[in-house]
């Protein structure tokens, strides 16, 4: 397992370095000038701002179990989703920056691929996969491998929510570069699943759904 984890961890590095190229393309307008950056209400803003959101927990939730365990793999990978969810995140409200564009809308969450009424923001999950308030005090109050296995359970959740967000980005949005990162986005997590997968299934348990 510790070599898997590894390897998440230099997919994750990689995309750290990659991450200030691909903000450079952004800056420089890949695939066109000016008259290509998208409107506020578009696909490719849209994802940017939700997705901006949707890190934000996951990262949350990622320093929260490093603190409530000692078990290195799960305290590795834990990491790993922090730096790498972190730096995309700083990426994608980058993009917003470069666009003009405002970092908040007052649509609802997800309008951008039609399905702005799927979640009514109730006890703070705004968007598919993220966890409830009440689920992130739980993990606070948990600690060993009670927290691994609710953490694994709930960054499982999270990472299907944002592989949704993310091959709908792909198929709507329009800047190029932002489609290569969300199809990164779900190939990463992909893997991820399978990893948390099997180190549910060593802990004696299973995703949620």
């Amino acid at each position: 397992m510790r070599k898997r984890v590894g390897w998440i961890a230099g997919s994750a590095a990689a995309v750290l370095v990659a991450a200030g190229a691909i903000t450079y393309a952004v800056a420089e307008g890949e695939g066109g000038g000016a008259a290509d950056v998208p409107a506020a209400d578009s696909a490719d803003a849209g994802f940017a701002r939700d997705m901006a959101v949707h890190h934000q927990q996951a990262v949350e939730m990622s320093f929260i179990v490093r603190d409530r365990t000692k078990d290195e793999d799960v305290r590795r990978l834990a990491y790993d989703i922090a730096q790498t969810q972190a730096n995309q995140r700083g990426m994608l409200l980058g993009w917003l920056d470069l666009w003009g564009l405002p970092k908040v809308s007052s649509d609802a969450p997800m309008t951008w691929m039609d399905m702005g009424g799927m979640a009514d923001g109730e006890d703070g999950a705004l968007m598919p996969g993220m966890a409830t308030n009440t689920e992130l005090k739980k993990l606070e109050s948990l600690s060993g491998k009670q927290a691994e296995i609710f953490y694994l359970q709930l960054m499982t959740d999270h990472h299907k929510g944002g592989i949704h967000m993310a091959e709908g980005c792909v198929s709507r949005c329009t800047v190029k570069v932002e489609k290569r990162i969300a199809q990164g986005m779900v190939n990463a997590q992909e893997s991820e699943i399978d990893l948390m997968t099997d180190m549910l299934k060593e802990r004696g348990a299973a995703p949620r759904s």
